[in-house]
């Protein structure tokens, strides 16, 4: 695959699309967002969002082929490439090939996505659209909800008769531009359509680090932080592209206080918490009061616990601040 992938890409590459930023040298996701954002703040606030239905597994292998052969002649390189496509799939334990789909998660697939799909993005270009495409995620930005449904009916057609792919209609949908992501991000209702983070991305990075700092976890308190900061130290290099620094902020509280939880939930009597409030400089009087209090865990590692054991006591600790992280990051640009 990697040999392929070296010989195919300076070939088609340089032909792509400028509207495609999927897995290309010199592109990447945020450059897709900023366009989206450029499209919506020229008033272009509607946007069809093109969802293809299984699109790896549905690559016509007839159909690319015949678009690779458009730009290669060496007959070695079409043969390699048709055998690779014909490895077939695991079907109950029988390999079984196929005339359709191409194998995921290699380094050969997203290429041969773009190939196929580059006659998409002409076709697009062709009409006048807007759009963003990034592999088989298409975002087409319109000016009227009339006039995206209009395009959504007439693209999912060419898609459909042309390319031989299938629309997911249910996923597929005409919205408002703030309503639909962009990659993990989405925008601020507004002229200056400003850039945040997609509430289903603000839930998954939660998803992970409640399993990051969940009570089974038996290991050190020091382990756990390690863990939630080789985390969000990548998470926060994709996501600072956004232009909602509350988000941030809230994020660096919550997983302090799932710190605070967790610390609480070892602290199994009130005979410990209180000895341990104690050594950690808490006053008498709260570390009795906090200690004995018939709150639940999560209520009190909110701000009961969290005027004690705040900010300083966790950067001590090496917890890492994302919003620190963040201002660093939109700094360097």
């Amino acid at each position: 695959q990697q040999a392929l992938l070296q010989v195919l890409t300076p070939i088609f590459d340089p032909h792509f699309s400028g509207h495609s930023y999927g897995y290309r040298p010199g592109r990447r996701a945020h450059d897709a967002v900023r366009q989206a954002r450029a499209y919506v703040r020229e008033g272009a606030s509607w946007v069809v969002d093109l969802d293809l239905d299984r699109f790896f597994d549905r690559v016509n292998h007839d159909m690319l082929m015949a678009r690779v052969a458009r730009r290669v002649q060496d007959k070695r390189v079409l043969k390699l490439l048709r055998a690779y496509l014909n490895a077939g799939a695991m079907v109950n334990g029988v390999v079984v090939e196929t005339a359709e789909g191409t194998p995921q998660g290699g380094p050969l697939s997203p290429l041969l996505a773009n190939i196929l799909l580059d006659d998409l993005d002409r076709e697009l270009a062709q009409r006048g659209h807007r759009f963003v495409r990034y592999a088989d995620d298409c975002n087409i930005y319109v000016r009227t909800q009339r006039a995206g449904e209009r395009v959504l009916a007439s693209v999912t057609h060419w898609i459909e008769t042309r390319l031989k792919l299938r629309v997911n209609r249910e996923k597929s949908a005409v919205d408002r531009a703030f309503r639909r992501d962009v990659l993990g991000f989405t925008f601020l209702p507004g002229k200056a359509a400003k850039i945040r983070i997609a509430p289903h991305a603000m839930r998954k990075v939660q998803v992970t680090l409640r399993r990051l700092t969940r009570r089974s976890r038996s290991e050190r308190m020091s382990d756990r932080i390690q863990a939630v900061n080789t985390y969000l130290r990548g998470w926060i290099g994709y996501f600072a592209l956004a232009e909602t620094l509350s988000v941030v902020e809230q994020l660096d509280e919550w997983v302090r206080r799932r710190l605070r939880l967790c610390l609480w939930q070892q602290w199994r009597r009130i005979r410990t918490r209180y000895r341990e409030l104690r050594g950690l400089g808490v006053p008498d009087r709260d570390a009795r009061q906090i200690a004995s209090s018939r709150h639940g865990p999560w209520l009190l590692s909110g701000r009961a616990l969290g005027r004690h054991l705040g900010t300083a006591f966790w950067e001590q600790r090496g917890l890492e601040s994302v919003t620190k992280q963040y201002h660093r990051l939109r700094i360097a640009g």
